[in-house]
């Protein structure tokens, strides 16, 4: 997790100051390869790209690093589909190395805002920033696939200028600290303390540690049979 600002593309900066760009030349390239879908009704023929498709259905995916950009989409999405529904669930896909604590905790703080419930799902990776919001799902909806990894750890940053102005920062980072272990005990029933001693380090949890860490509650290889009939059921 790191403290300051982040443009999804790994490069670290402060908040203050900086010139944002529409669009990066890579992200262009990616969306490019974005699939396109045909839906077909009896008004005639609908396309929609993949994450448009999946958020009709109420399905939510985090790719790649937490940064505000990331972040204020996640809550549109979010605030989008409780407006549609408040009492039906949303389901929250999440592959991400971690990123920018202040961008993650505005996903953090949507999905407990929001009344409609959020279950999450860590497919491929869930660490640093990520590791929280799948620990943040409503209870007995967290799951991780088989082959996926958690990891753990404290948050970093940097500061450079006046020895004030660093020790300022310095309590600052203490501070957000000792919130994310808070938060981190909350999700998973475990003590501050055991929480502290974990995360002093990267730690790495396969998904039956993290059920056993109470990161998660299930780990699944499969969709239920049931579920599927329930989306058949509902696209007919």
């Amino acid at each position: 997790m790191k403290i300051y600002g982040n443009d999804c593309h790994g490069s670290l900066r402060h908040r203050e100051g900086v010139t944002r760009g529409v669009f990066p030349l890579a992200s262009r390239s990616i969306s490019s390869l974005i699939p396109i879908v045909i839906e077909h009704s009896p008004r005639g023929e609908r396309a929609y790209d993949i994450f448009s498709r999946l958020l009709k259905e109420r399905i939510i995916c985090i790719n790649g690093p937490i940064c505000d950009d990331t972040s204020s989409l996640i809550v549109a999405q979010l605030l989008y589909l409780e407006s549609e529904n408040p009492q039906k669930p949303i389901q929250l896909y999440i592959n991400s190395p971690g990123g920018v604590v202040t961008a993650g905790l505005a996903i953090y703080d949507t999905m407990q805002y929001i009344r409609s419930p959020v279950s999450t799902f860590c497919v491929g990776q869930a660490c640093s920033m990520g590791s929280l919001l799948l620990a943040a799902g409503a209870p007995g909806e967290r799951r991780s696939l088989p082959n996926a990894r958690v990891m753990i750890h404290q948050p970093s940053g940097g500061a450079s200028g006046q020895a004030s102005d660093i020790a300022i920062h310095a309590k600052e980072i203490l501070d957000t600290r000792a919130r994310l272990n808070r938060l981190y005990a909350k999700h998973t029933g475990a003590s501050i303390e055991k929480i502290e001693e974990n995360m002093e380090r990267d730690k790495f949890l396969s998904p039956e540690e993290a059920k056993e860490f109470g990161l998660i509650d299930e780990v699944i290889e499969s969709r239920p049979a049931s579920t599927v009939t329930d989306t058949i059921s509902q696209q007919k």
